[in-house]
């Protein structure tokens, strides 16, 4: 049966404009006013409501394998979905960790049976994996991975030769985490030589300073210029790093691309005193001054891409002193309420979000028909209510850790309806199970 979406606001490629949207199967096949329907199809009306394309997150952790305690890459889609993410990028860092070709398989094998979003999974650089790391095929898998700070197991690339034979050895796109060990632990020591494993959460920040993140991202930088390599630094935290940056040329011609995580658009370090760990991310949410830097890298196009780094810990994980508490939290479920939200309070346009949480994604990544509102490309989309308030609680926090760093916030906008794939996936908080997300296929 086909759909058709009529009258909505349409938010694609810098425009918002009112139009019909007609899928069939799984594609869009008709964007125009006054479609007319046949027989065969199904009619929703979004008159005075805005239609979105799915998000695409480029940076989660599901935990799946081996993990799961924590969330499966089930609940975790179920929940990115419900916030309008369609497609995402999964981390490597998962247990036994995606650093060989077979145990990055056996990760899309779980989630082609499991997934409700679309999907596709890094490959985990390491000091000693560098043959494995370059069978990873570029048509079928997203990115490489690499810690260069806060790494799990022995996933920490601190060997500054094997890095640089990386960096000269792929032409795919390197993701990374840039956080200087050196002066993390260095500063950790001090705080703990005072208050041992009790540090108060306001030292996050201080710990996890500026400089942690400056010296690694402009190390990086500088050797993506040497190398030529095409790298991709995340969840910026500071503003001093968003002017390694350049805004002068198109993404698709950029070799050196950032992006910003909406926990680090959203909080502070004032928020440190009611949110305690549960805002405790790596890299750390930092002053407003640095949240504001951000912001206005994002708009000025210096930042690429909006992500979550959704990385959930139970709550008897993240009610640990400091030392022993994880950094992390979910987010794909309230990502784009966020962003909507900061959109009404004039900080943001509509279609700046979409421009960094959809289009850029597929631009960066090569995506194949994702990301945008456009005939004969995949049919992922997100119907929103830009006046249907919501308040974050427990009763419809749908992550498996089962809590929220917004909880208690009340959202003035709501998510209405998901499409995956031409399918609704999501209608008004019922699940379609029976539907699974698609591969993510790349053109490269």
């Amino acid at each position: 049966m086909k759909i058709l979406i009529k009258n909505a606001n349409l938010v694609n490629d810098g425009k918002v404009f009112k139009s019909d949207v007609l899928i069939n199967e799984n594609i869009i096949i008709s964007i125009a006013k006054n479609i007319k329907p046949d027989d065969n199809t199904q009619i929703i009306d979004a008159t005075g409501k805005y239609l979105l394309p799915g998000l695409i997150d480029d940076q989660v952790h599901f935990r799946e394998p081996g993990l799961t305690h924590k969330a499966t890459i089930a609940t975790e889609s179920k929940a990115a979905v419900a916030g309008g993410i369609t497609s995402f990028i999964e981390m490597p860092n998962t247990v036994p960790q995606a650093t060989t070709q077979k145990l990055l398989e056996d990760k899309f094998t779980i989630a082609s049976k499991t997934s409700y979003a679309n999907y596709s999974f890094m490959f985990g650089g390491t000091n000693d994996n560098l043959t494995e790391l370059l069978k990873t095929n570029p048509k079928n898998v997203a990115a490489i991975k690499l810690f260069l700070g806060s790494s799990t197991g022995n996933m920490l690339v601190d060997d500054e030769e094997v890095l640089e034979k990386i960096f000269s050895s792929t032409d795919m796109v390197i993701a990374l985490h840039c956080e200087d060990e050196a002066t993390i632990q260095n500063n950790l020591a001090t705080y703990k030589a005072k208050y041992r494993d009790a540090i108060p959460i306001k030292y996050h920040p201080v710990i996890r300073n500026e400089d942690a993140c400056y010296i690694s991202s402009s190390k990086a930088v500088e050797l993506a210029k040497k190398t030529g390599a095409r790298i991709h630094v995340y969840h910026l935290s500071t503003a001093k790093e968003t002017h390694l940056f350049r805004n002068d040329i198109p993404l698709k011609d950029k070799k050196i691309t950032a992006e910003v995580c909406v926990h680090h658009l959203w909080f502070d370090d004032s928020d440190y005193a009611e949110k305690g760990n549960f805002i405790k991310w790596n890299p750390a949410v930092k002053t407003k001054k640095d949240k504001e830097g951000l912001l206005k890298a994002l708009l000025d196009d210096r930042i690429d891409i909006i992500a979550t780094d959704h990385a959930p810990h139970t709550l008897e994980e993240k009610s640990k002193p400091y030392t022993k508490a994880p950094s992390g939290g979910p987010l794909v479920q309230h990502a784009l309420l966020a962003l909507l939200e900061m959109y009404k309070e004039n900080k943001i346009s509509l279609e700046k979000i979409v421009e960094k949480a959809c289009h850029n994604p597929a631009i960066l990544y090569q995506i194949k028909k994702r990301g945008y509102i456009k005939e004969g490309f995949f049919a992922d989309l997100v119907l929103v209510d830009l006046n249907k308030s919501q308040t974050v609680n427990k009763n419809n926090i749908l992550y498996k850790c089962g809590w929220s760093p917004f909880e208690g916030t009340t959202f003035s906008t709501s998510i209405l309806t998901t499409f995956v794939n031409g399918e609704i996936i999501y209608n008004h908080g019922k699940f379609n199970k029976e539907i699974k997300g698609k591969r993510l296929l790349f053109n490269r």
